[in-house]
């Protein structure tokens, strides 16, 4: 595939706020029409002066920044323009930064008044968050910003400067940013990967009889079976569903260099699978990637940054299919579907005088076992014995998403970043964490307010929590029911000790409905027909999945409300998962009526009783929204990247938000984002990331600080793709 990742020959600048943009685009790869406008741009005359029919360039007034082509010309391969290039960077990154806002910022900004008010109460009691921390790290290191900092090997670390355009070892800022990028994608799969390993083999553990729970999803086995090419008839469901798991367990972990993809053969259209071979970046499997892109960035091993970028892009497969689907599969197989249920969210809901435990994590499991053996006559009898009403079970980021359509009384209460606000309420007995987004300042909060805390995982441990976990070895894996049993009644022991904790909860609360799968519309429409139909005429203008967890260097959670009020203002569905769900529901946008909030043409579709915002799940569950797509756009004869179609994570942070934005588009499906990553040091991943696949896979990354303008423009994409199409 290497021929498909060039060195770019398109003008890179930076926007007023140091975003890294293609300023203007290389006109079919004619090297002397590029370098001649290059030259005209340097000169400061007007690039309309080589050609016609141009957009016209110029420098940045706000930021003085110029705009420079990459090494394949080679009018720029110079000194002097690599230095320049360098001081155009590092004042794009000085001005990224002063669009970040402070804690004060936070607290008038965010649209939530339940998370402004307990912002302003850890003020008044002097409780660091993480906003508070967020703004201790500033300024925020200019080399770790732009991805030029490289600490791999202990001959480092090293940065590329204008003095030093090379680390020790030769790497330029090509391949240190590509690098960088690689690892962080590497690590975005690692932990999907974990997340679906450990369901992969709880639904082979579960087929065997070795762990004791029911198979729920016995038509899901079914179906996905019949892809896979696995014999169902006259076959017992558990016997299909040990196949299954083994064939899900072999696209994780296969060595074999000839072992065949199936989850992604399996799942994904014919056209993209084709191309990806084309491209040769199908995945041996998510174990086999994740080890060789640790492999090919050590020190003396990958120096093509454009090599080191097409294994980017398998990772992003891995992310995809191993990570993503095959957790869905997996998760659907054991614990069922689930259906479309109306939720209570937001910290009002949080009821005091109850044993009140969340579960706060990704691994469902012991989350239902927890939840089913916290229900039951006894434990409520013990509870109301020490003084409770009774228990109530409340979700933190994905756990609650996973558990509240599929166990009656999980209520939503926050995502990973206000974890600390939940525990400052005081109304929390018992916090039970598993693994992934669990940061470990939730410790110091829960020791103020004498919350015990309890891990379940041997992968994730917090000093002073207790740790109640299946083994690393998993070898107490069946006594599941015993170990729920143990952490429920230490949540009612807690309940005991902290009598007379203080607690406030802000009266903030509403309803969301929840549990929007692709099985779920098809049983309401009768199939995609009647949603396809709605999309070609122009009452849904387009479908954006909406995801991605926080980050404080944009306003928290108002990024997420923004865009969503433009892509609905202007008929578009957002089909919602993960942590960005959660402002959506508690914003209303997920009620029955919020209808209201539509175009007129979308709201006239709603009607009566479905909202704009369709919430499919947990983080995994963009299989959901990717599903729904590709069903729609089955039911219309199209392909996904020819429809009105976006991805967006408008405030994402961690790992697995790269690889979910890049799995996107891999499958052609373009991205947007109010956040940049860790590029800027890199003229040729940026035009890789801004526009570099779109050549390839038909889809490209839009950054925009703005987020009222990031909505405009997906919507204007949008408009583009209908006009193409011949709808508009």
């Amino acid at each position: 595939m290497l021929e498909h990742i060039h060195t770019h020959r398109n003008l890179i600048g930076f926007d007023e706020n140091g975003i890294p943009v293609v300023i203007q685009k290389a006109s079919a790869h004619d090297p002397e029409k590029i370098d001649a406008e290059y030259r005209a741009v340097e000169e400061g005359r007007d690039p309309e002066s080589v050609h016609d029919g141009k957009e016209k360039i110029h420098a940045d007034e706000g930021t003085g920044m110029g705009h420079h082509s990459a090494e394949g010309a080679a009018c720029v391969d110079t000194e002097e323009d690599e230095n320049a290039f360098i001081r155009d960077y590092m004042n794009a990154v000085t001005a990224y930064r002063k669009t970040f806002p402070s804690k004060q910022d936070q607290i008038d900004k965010t649209p939530d008044p339940a998370i402004r008010e307990m912002l302003l109460r850890s003020e008044q009691l002097g409780i660091d968050t993480t906003f508070d921390r967020f703004d201790k790290q500033q300024p925020q290191c200019n080399f770790g910003m732009a991805g030029i900092c490289c600490k791999i090997c202990n001959m480092g670390p090293c940065r590329i400067t204008q003095k030093a355009k090379k680390g020790v070892c030769g790497a330029d800022a090509d391949l240190i940013v590509a690098r960088n990028l690689l690892r962080a994608a590497a690590a975005g799969a690692a932990q999907h990967g974990m997340h679906a390993r450990e369901l992969m083999l709880e639904l082979m553990w579960a087929a065997e009889g070795k762990l004791d729970v029911p198979l729920l999803g016995e038509q899901k086995i079914l179906t996905t079976a019949k892809g896979f090419g696995i014999p169902t008839e006259g076959r017992e469901v558990k016997d299909v569903a040990y196949d299954l798991a083994k064939a899900l367990l072999d696209d994780l972990s296969s060595p074999d260099p000839a072992h065949v993809y199936k989850t992604a053969e399996v799942c994904a259209p014919p056209e993209r699978v084709k191309l990806w071979k084309d491209l040769d970046i199908m995945p041996i499997s998510a174990y086999h990637e994740v080890f060789e892109a640790y492999h090919k960035t050590a020190v003396g091993t990958d120096g093509d940054w454009r090599s080191t970028m097409e294994h980017f892009l398998r990772c992003g497969l891995a992310f995809c299919f191993t990570g993503v689907a095959g957790a869905s599969i997996a998760t659907d197989s054991l614990f069922g579907i689930g259906d479309r249920v109306t939720s209570k969210v937001n910290i009002g809901a949080l009821e005091k005088g109850y044993v009140n435990i969340a579960v706060h994590g990704h691994l469902p499991l012991l989350v239902k076992e927890i939840v089913k053996c916290g229900q039951t006559e006894e434990m409520i009898n013990l509870a109301k014995e020490k003084g409770a009403k009774g228990i109530r079970f409340y979700g933190i980021c994905c756990s609650g998403l996973s558990a509240m359509y599929r166990y009656d009384g999980v209520i939503p209460l926050s995502n990973a970043v206000s974890a600390e606000l939940v525990l400052m309420t005081g109304a929390l007995d018992l916090w039970v964490a598993d693994v992934q987004d669990v940061f470990p300042a939730i410790m110091d909060v829960a020791k103020c307010y004498r919350t015990t805390v309890v891990t379940t995982s041997a992968s994730a441990h917090l000093p002073g929590a207790e740790r109640m976990e299946f083994d690393r070895h998993h070898s107490n894996i069946g006594e599941a029911k015993e170990l729920a049993r143990k952490i429920v009644l230490r949540g009612i022991e807690s309940f005991e000790d902290r009598k007379g904790i203080p607690v406030y909860i802000p009266p903030y609360e509403v309803t969301a409905e929840v549990g929007f799968s692709a099985e779920y519309l098809s049983r309401r429409f009768g199939g995609f027909g009647p949603i396809a139909e709605a999309l070609k005429d122009g009452r849904i203008l387009g479908i954006v999945n909406m995801v991605g967890c926080n980050n404080p260097k944009v306003p928290y959670e108002r990024c997420i409300a923004d865009v969503a009020k433009v892509l609905i203002e202007n008929n578009v569905i957002i089909l919602t998962n993960g942590c960005a769900s959660y402002p959506l529901m508690k914003l209303g946008y997920c009620a029955k009526d919020a209808n209201r909030l539509a175009g007129e043409k979308l709201r006239g579709f709603l009607e009566p009783d479905l909202p704009p915002v369709w919430h499919v799940g947990e983080c995994i569950d963009n299989t959901r929204s990717s599903a729904i797509m590709a069903g729609i756009a089955g039911a219309l004869g199209q392909k996904l990247p020819d429809m009105p179609y976006a991805f967006t994570s408008p405030e994402w942070s961690n790992e697995k938000g790269i690889d979910a934005a890049l799995a996107f588009r891999l499958l052609g499906i373009s991205s947007y984002h109010c956040v940049e990553a860790q590029i800027f040091g890199s003229k040729n991943v940026i035009e890789f990331l801004k526009q570099g696949t779109e050549e390839t896979l038909g889809s490209h990354m839009v950054v925009n600080v703005d987020p009222v303008k990031l909505g405009e423009q997906i919507v204007a994409d949008m408009k583009e793709k209908r006009k193409k199409l011949g709808w508009d």
